[in-house]
């Protein structure tokens, strides 16, 4: 009698392979590095850090405490002002006062005449200077006859002609108050149009004359 023995499975790479253990910790190996040359480089200086503890190898710089500092500061301003006391008190003193100098000067050239501000400026300036004649003619006229100037007049007229037709004679219905102020208005208003034309017309005159010839020259001084 023949005995059946159960097939056997397959072996396989993961039933051979032994199980990883712990790694156990060796000793490192160093690994020296390859020197590198520097490339040679415009230096770089930064500025000053303040003082702070030095963690560096080797020696530890210990800040000095406030009280300290204070101290040498104080010290140091001292000395900054006594240096400067020195300075001032071996300084010279001046030769002699500087001489005061005159006022200063500025010559200018008047090239061009803006001939609208002209016109504008002239226009009133002869509105003004027209009120200003009426006003006076009729002041001096009042006063005139107030002060019997045309009565005067009647009489001496009356007493050189001697005549009948010279007893209603009166000056005033030739150059009366209303006739002479009604007529001084008329000139007035023709004064205005002419000054203004006058005036305008010389800003324009004036612009050729001083783009040929420069202009007219003034001379500047300021106060003393």
């Amino acid at each position: 009698m023949t005995d059946k023995s159960a097939p056997t499975p397959p072996t396989t790479a993961s039933s051979t392979k032994p199980q990883a253990g712990p790694k156990q910790a060796g000793p490192k190996q160093a690994v020296p590095k390859q020197a590198v040359p520097k490339q040679a480089g415009p230096k770089r200086t930064s500025a000053p850090r303040p003082a702070e503890a030095d963690t560096s190898v080797g020696d530890t710089a210990v800040r000095p405490g406030f009280a300290e500092r204070l101290q040498a500061k104080l010290a140091a301003g001292a000395a900054g002002l006594r240096s400067s006391a020195d300075e001032t008190s071996t300084a010279p003193a001046p030769a002699a006062a500087a001489k005061p100098r005159g006022p200063r000067r500025a010559r200018l050239r008047l090239t061009r005449i803006d001939p609208w501000s002209v016109m504008k400026t002239s226009f009133l300036l002869s509105i003004a200077f027209g009120i200003v004649t009426v006003v006076a003619v009729a002041m001096i006229w009042n006063v005139l006859d107030g002060a019997g100037v045309f009565d005067s007049v009647n009489q001496t007229v009356r007493d050189v002609v001697d005549d009948q037709a010279t007893a209603t004679f009166d000056v005033r219905d030739y150059i009366g108050t209303d006739r002479v102020v009604g007529f001084t208005m008329l000139v007035a208003a023709v004064d205005v149009v002419l000054l203004t034309a006058i005036a305008t017309l010389g800003a324009f005159l004036y612009n050729m004359a001083a783009a040929l010839l420069g202009g007219v020259e003034v001379t500047l001084a300021e106060d003393n």
